[in-house]
């Protein structure tokens, strides 16, 4: 009788000592994975930041480019307009002599 008394013995030291391991390593796992979870959410963190820098970034250079685009849109207007301006003059010849003569009497003043 001893000798199963000392092997159901020895199984419930068994079980008992590979619970225990087993606890210990889910704690160690548990440890781990909340780590890296910590580092996960850390680096999450970081990435966002800097996807909002660049947003920002690139809002501002859009901003930019519109005030540009407007400038150029001015320009262009005002390069059509003095376009049109001399077609009108060339066509008519009395105008442009008017015109020649008119900055003449503003330098002789």
């Amino acid at each position: 009788m001893t000798r199963p008394m000392v092997l159901a013995f020895l199984l419930l030291v068994l079980i008992i000592t590979s619970q225990f391991e087993w606890k210990q390593q889910l704690v160690n796992d548990i440890d781990t994975s909340q780590r890296t979870l910590g580092k996960e959410q850390h680096t999450m963190k970081k990435e966002e930041i800097v996807k909002e820098k660049i947003i920002l970034s690139q809002e501002k250079m859009i901003r930019r480019l519109d005030k540009l685009v407007h400038s150029l849109q001015q320009q262009l207007l005002q390069c059509q307009s003095v376009d049109n301006t001399s077609e009108n003059y060339n066509s008519n010849p009395s105008t442009l002599n008017t015109l020649e003569v008119e900055p003449q009497r503003t330098l002789n003043g």
